[in-house]
């Protein structure tokens, strides 16, 4: 599975913090054969491995500290099936707000569609036997 934008800009976040006030793991960050796609694989992977649920925040961004700070670390596969979940509050950027202002909108205007693409079920008539029937003689 790939990460999440959400995770992956919050890691890459951290990561361009540490390196503005860390100048050896500057060196690091700015290795060519690096990058954040790999690093997330190599901090997933790790999670599996490890069979835990949950970790800090600070675990998992020494995992991308230790991704990027070893010349030769085995990263493994993409994942396929995982769920992650960031502990942080987001905020959006102009457009990105634009954008999810775009989806709700077609997604109100596909569901209105559908509704009105739908045959209309007729109402049953109920027959009131209770009632005398003026035609009935």
């Amino acid at each position: 599975m790939k990460a999440t934008h959400i995770f992956t800009r919050t890691i890459l976040n951290y990561l361009e913090q540490r390196a503005e006030t860390d100048a050896l793991f500057a060196e690091s960050f700015a290795k060519p054969d690096k990058n954040i796609d790999d690093c997330i694989t190599y901090i997933l992977n790790t999670v599996q491995k490890s069979g835990c649920m949950g970790f800090t925040d600070l675990e998992v961004y020494s995992m991308a500290v230790h991704y990027y700070d070893e010349d030769t670390i085995e990263i493994g596969n993409p994942m396929n099936n995982s769920h992650i979940v960031v502990n942080h509050v987001v905020e959006l950027t102009e457009e990105e707000k634009e954008e999810a202002r775009r989806e709700a909108i077609q997604k109100a205007h596909n569901d209105a569609y559908n509704r009105m693409m739908q045959p209309k079920k007729k109402a049953k008539q109920v027959a009131l036997n209770n009632q005398p029937n003026l035609f009935d003689f």
